[in-house]
């Protein structure tokens, strides 16, 4: 599903489609930044978003056959909670 389906299936339970569009894009923000601070966003009976470390790494490139190190970094992560695991099966 795509921004604007989810935009849409808003739209589809009665809220007016520009209101839908504000929330979702609102919504999305606000994870995001929380996630920039190194926050955790907790959304009860649906999951957790939050930030993981990757360690440094030596890697092969196919091409060449060269080692090539790749830096570590952050990575953001999605764990679903309970309910939503329920609801998927």
């Amino acid at each position: 599903m795509t921004k604007a389906e989810l935009i849409s299936a808003l739209a589809d339970k009665g809220y007016k489609r520009k209101d839908a569009e504000k929330y979702i894009t609102d919504v999305f923000e606000t994870i995001s930044e929380a996630l920039e601070k190194g926050e955790k966003v907790s959304v009860s009976h649906f999951g957790v978003f939050d930030i993981r470390e990757r360690a440094e790494k030596t890697v092969i490139n196919p091409q060449t056959k060269k080692s090539v190190v790749v830096p570590a970094k952050k990575v953001p992560v999605f764990k679903a909670g309970k309910t939503l695991k329920e609801r998927i099966k």
